[in-house]
C-alpha cells in the first residue's frame, strides 16, 4: 500500500513544467505516470487517485505527491474536472521528509493555491522564481496534517494559526488571549491544543521560541546583546539575563563566548 513518499527539500526543486490540468472529457478514468518526474497536484474537484494498491479519495483542496515512474490511475465523477499542477525533479540527497500521498489543504488551501499560480506563471518567463515558488508549495507540503507526526501546529488548524502569530510578533508584546483571537479560538481551547501538542503552556512555547531565537542569534550573529534581547521581545536587559540563564543554563556573554 503507498500511503507515503519521501522528499528531500535540501535544494529548490527543477520545475519541468506547471500549469492548470483539465480531464474528464475523454471519459472518468485516466491511467498515466511520469518517469523522471515528480508530479504535485492540488485540486478543484472530487474523485479517486489509485496508485501502488491504494486508492485516495479527492476532494477539493486536498494534494497530493506523487513519485516518478509511479503508475497512477485517476477516476472523475464529472465531465470537467481541474486541478493545479507542477512536474518537477528534486535534485539532493540530504534529509527526507515522510509525507502522505494524500492530504486535505484545510486552511492552507487558499494559500497554496496562489503560490501555486505564482509557480505556474513564473514557469513560463523564469525557471528559477518557478522552483523558488514550488519549494515554498513543498515545505508547506510537509506541513500539513501528517498520521503519526507530533509537531506544533501539524493537527489543529487553530495552533497552526496560533504557532505562525507568535513567530512573527515575538519581538513585540504577546498575551494569551490575543493569540486565542488571532487564532479565533477561545482562551481554554488555546491552552489546550497548545498543551496536547506541545506539552507546554502557550506562555512557556513562547518563553522557549523567544530563547531559542536568542540563543541562534547569540552564537550565529554579531548583533549586540541589547538589540538580540529586543528582537526576541524582553527588551529588559536584567529580565533577558534572566530568562538565559534560567533556560540556556548562562548568560548572554557566556552563551556567546562558548560558541566563540
Amino acid at each position: 500500500m503507498t500511503e507515503h513518499v519521501d522528499l528531500t527539500l535540501d535544494l529548490p526543486p527543477h520545475v519541468e513544467n506547471a500549469g492548470v490540468g483539465v480531464h474528464g472529457f475523454a471519459g472518468p478514468h485516466d491511467v498515466f505516470r511520469l518517469p523522471r518526474l515528480w508530479q504535485l497536484h492540488l485540486y478543484g474537484y472530487s474523485g479517486t487517485l489509485e496508485l501502488g494498491g491504494s486508492r485516495h479519495p479527492i476532494r477539493p483542496g486536498h494534494v497530493s505527491l506523487v513519485p516518478p515512474d509511479t503508475e497512477v490511475h485517476f477516476h472523475y465523477l464529472a465531465t470537467r474536472c481541474e486541478h493545479l499542477y507542477a512536474h518537477f525533479r528534486l535534485p539532493g540527497d540530504g534529509e527526507r521528509r515522510r509525507v502522505p500521498v494524500m492530504q486535505d489543504a484545510g486552511a492552507d488551501a487558499a494559500v497554496l493555491t496562489g503560490l501555486l499560480r505564482q509557480t505556474v506563471a513564473a514557469s513560463a518567463q523564469s525557471s528559477a522564481r518557478a522552483s523558488a515558488e514550488l519549494w515554498t508549495v513543498l515545505w508547506r507540503t510537509t506541513g500539513l496534517t501528517a498520521a503519526g507526526e507530533n509537531r506544533p501546529g501539524s493537527r489543529h488548524p487553530a495552533l497552526r494559526t496560533a504557532v505562525a502569530h507568535i513567530e512573527e510578533h515575538l519581538a513585540g508584546p504577546l498575551s494569551v488571549p490575543g493569540i486565542a483571537r488571532a487564532a479565533g479560538v477561545s482562551h481554554t481551547h488555546l491552552t489546550r491544543l497548545f498543551r496536547e501538542d506541545t506539552g507546554h503552556t502557550v506562555v512557556a512555547y513562547i518563553r522557549r521560541r523567544r530563547m531559542e531565537r536568542a540563543r541562534h542569534l547569540l552564537i550565529a550573529s554579531t548583533l549586540a546583546i541589547p538589540a538580540i534581547a529586543a528582537t526576541v521581545g524582553i527588551p529588559d536587559l536584567q529580565a533577558f539575563n534572566k530568562a538565559c540563564r534560567k533556560e540556556l543554563g548562562a548568560s548572554p556573554r557566556a552563551v556567546r563566548e562558548g560558541y566563540g
